[in-house]
């Protein structure tokens, strides 16, 4: 099983929820949701999820679960 570690940049409160991939290998994702009550580390989980084309449970915050860095780890 190969569990790659990504950073991310979160940006809650967005129009649309979307990854930008970034020229440093690092992505931005822009969220619709709030940053409240761990809403945005759902939408966060749900859409990286979806981008990777995974399941949302082989997805895990590893560290910054109330920060807008974030490192995420992807099981393949």
């Amino acid at each position: 099983m190969l569990v790659p570690i990504i950073d991310v940049r979160v940006v809650p409160n967005a129009r649309k929820s979307e990854v930008i991939e970034l020229e440093n290998g690092g992505f931005r994702v822009r969220l619709a949701a709030p940053a409240v009550e761990g809403a945005a580390n759902e939408e966060l989980i749900r859409v990286v999820a979806t981008h990777f084309n995974v399941r949302a449970r082989d997805i895990e915050i590893v560290s910054g679960h109330k920060s807008r860095n974030k490192r995420l780890a992807v099981t393949i």
